[in-house]
C-alpha cells in the first residue's frame, strides 16, 4: 500500500492486534479497539493491565490490522514501534486519544458527552504507538482472479 492507502485503511478498520513482550519473554497478544492521533495508532486500557505492565518494562510494541476473507482480498498494516504511556489526565493528548476511540466506536463526540468519556477513561491510560517500521500488503493488487470464500470456516462468515 502507499502511505496514503495505509492511512486510509487504518482510518476505516476497527480492531488491531497489539503485541507487547510478556514477563517470560513471549509475545502478549490482545485485540484492541484503537484511535488515531496525527496518524499514529493509540489505544486506551486499564492502567494495571498486563500490556501496560509489559510496556513499562519494555516499550517495544507491534500492532497489526488486517482484512480479507479470501487470499485475493487479504490486506493489512503492521506497525513496529515504541509505546508512549500517557497517564496525565490533564494532558490534551490524553483526552484527544480518548475522544478518538470514543468516536470510532460510539459516534460523534460533543462536550455534553464529556462525563461519559470520563467514565470510560476511569483508571485508564493512553498508549501511543510511535512507529519505527510500518509494513503493508494488499493482495487485491496482485491481479488474481476472485477466489471463493471456502473451507471449513466459511460457513461462519
Amino acid at each position: 500500500m502507499t502511505d496514503e492507502e495505509a492511512a486510509l485503511f487504518l482510518q476505516q478498520s476497527r480492531t488491531a492486534t497489539v503485541a507487547t513482550i510478556g514477563p517470560g519473554g513471549f509475545p502478549h497478544l490482545v485485540a484492541m479497539w484503537y484511535g488515531l492521533l496525527d496518524g499514529k495508532v493509540c489505544f486506551e486500557t486499564k492502567a494495571k493491565s498486563q500490556k501496560v505492565v509489559n510496556l513499562r518494562r519494555n516499550p517495544a510494541v507491534s500492532c497489526s490490522v488486517e482484512a480479507g476473507e479470501s487470499y485475493d482480498q487479504l490486506r493489512g498494516v503492521a506497525i513496529e514501534g515504541t509505546a508512549t504511556i500517557i497517564d496525565d489526565t490533564s494532558s490534551d493528548e490524553y483526552w484527544a486519544a480518548a475522544i478518538s476511540v470514543f468516536e470510532r466506536y460510539q459516534g460523534a463526540y460533543t462536550p455534553q458527552l464529556r462525563p461519559l468519556v470520563e467514565q470510560m477513561m476511569n483508571k485508564r491510560v493512553v498508549i501511543r504507538v510511535d512507529p519505527v517500521r510500518v509494513r503493508s500488503w494488499d493482495h487485491r493488487k496482485l491481479g488474481l482472479a476472485a477466489l471463493p470464500v471456502a473451507g471449513s470456516t466459511a460457513q461462519y462468515l
